[in-house]
């Protein structure tokens, strides 16, 4: 007998916590956590098992090729719409195809806009017993709370990086280039995936480390180092456009345009959180060399350890996170990098 979530990087937990619920599952899931920590191909295996014990049929359902699974796609950029959620409702009421139940699985769950939402309210809370919901979202606060309280809750966190450096090994990456990728992408296995056959992962990492030994109190210097950290992030972004293409059955049709545009949208976000992630990391270092702790970036040159106070170190790791924030709320990255990076020359 297989197991159809062989091969998850990460996630025993969530993934054992799924196997055990196979037998008796609830009437609607809410899988949530941070973009590319695999959510979605944890969404897709659970449907697999859900529609069959089949292990020869569980690629078949991977594939989106089963007639009792339902992947609800946005339209265009902006949103699951209402009329998409009357099909769900429609669809929902008639009778499984082949197997004991149907799964309607939404891997952009996030972009139910909110009358959508409400309109799957009544079904959610009423639906038929043969019909499951799988829904897959970055933050539970972006659907109405109508709707997460009628999920059961499954929280991903971030894949610790010895798993996911296994994971790469284990399918053929180089073990230097496996720690390179799983460096970049801070826990998020399907970007490391992404990631993993790109040169470029070493050029954007140490594009990051070296900020601080190139900081000044002049803004001119500020915005040509955001220029070049957004210089960095374009070839990895250019890996997530080509295996969004491949993963695409008509990847130069509209369809195609809009999931890899998402898909991009998504892990340049990413990016950018996992850039300021190992600026911090480098003051944290700073501060470790100086008070005798380990430091987690042996590659960083020793000299650069003692370019800051620890007091100072910590103080500038606590600004990088604060530019995070600021991101997530949707400040302007070029702006808001050149803002950071402007701030930390002038504390110099």
């Amino acid at each position: 007998m297989g197991d159809v979530f062989a091969g998850v990087i990460g996630h025993g937990p969530v993934v054992a916590m799924l196997g055990d619920e196979l037998t008796r599952p609830a009437q609607a899931y809410l899988l949530v956590g941070p973009a590319g920590v695999g959510k979605a191909t944890v969404g897709r295996r659970f449907a697999a098992a859900l529609l069959t014990d089949d292990p020869s049929g569980w690629d078949r359902v991977i594939a989106g090729n089963h007639p009792d699974l339902v992947v609800i796609e946005p339209e265009g950029q902006a949103s699951i719409t209402v009329d998409q959620a009357r099909q769900v409702v429609a669809q929902a009421n008639r009778a499984p195809m082949v197997a004991d139940r149907k799964v309607f699985l939404f891997e952009e769950g996030g972009l139910l806009n909110e009358e959508a939402a409400n309109a799957l309210l009544k079904t959610l809370e009423e639906p038929t017993p043969s019909t499951v919901f799988v829904i897959v979202v970055d933050a539970g606060a972006e659907l109405p709370p109508t709707i997460a309280s009628r999920c059961r809750l499954v929280v991903f966190g971030r894949a610790a990086d010895a798993e996911v450096i296994d994971g790469l090994v284990a399918r053929g990456v180089e073990p230097a280039q496996a720690e390179r990728s799983t460096r970049i992408a801070g826990g998020r296995p399907g970007l490391a995936l992404t990631l993993a056959t790109r040169p470029e992962v070493a050029e954007f990492r140490r594009t990051w480390l070296s900020i601080p030994r190139r900081l000044t109190a002049e803004p001119g210097d500020a915005y040509l180092l955001a220029d070049e950290v957004e210089l960095a992030t374009r070839p990895l972004l250019a890996a997530v456009t080509h295996a969004t293409a491949v993963a695409t059955d008509d990847p130069w049709g509209k369809r195609g345009v809009d999931r890899a545009e998402r898909q991009v949208r998504r892990a340049t976000a990413a990016l950018h959180v996992s850039g300021l992630e190992m600026l911090a990391g480098f003051y944290r270092d700073v501060a470790a060399a100086q008070l005798g702790a380990t430091v987690r970036n042996p590659d960083v040159p020793p000299t650069s350890l003692t370019l800051l106070s620890p007091a100072d170190a910590v103080a500038s790791a606590e600004r990088v996170l604060e530019t995070i924030e600021a991101l997530e709320a949707n400040q302007r990255p070029s702006l808001a990098f050149a803002n950071l990076f402007a701030d930390l020359g002038a504390s110099r």
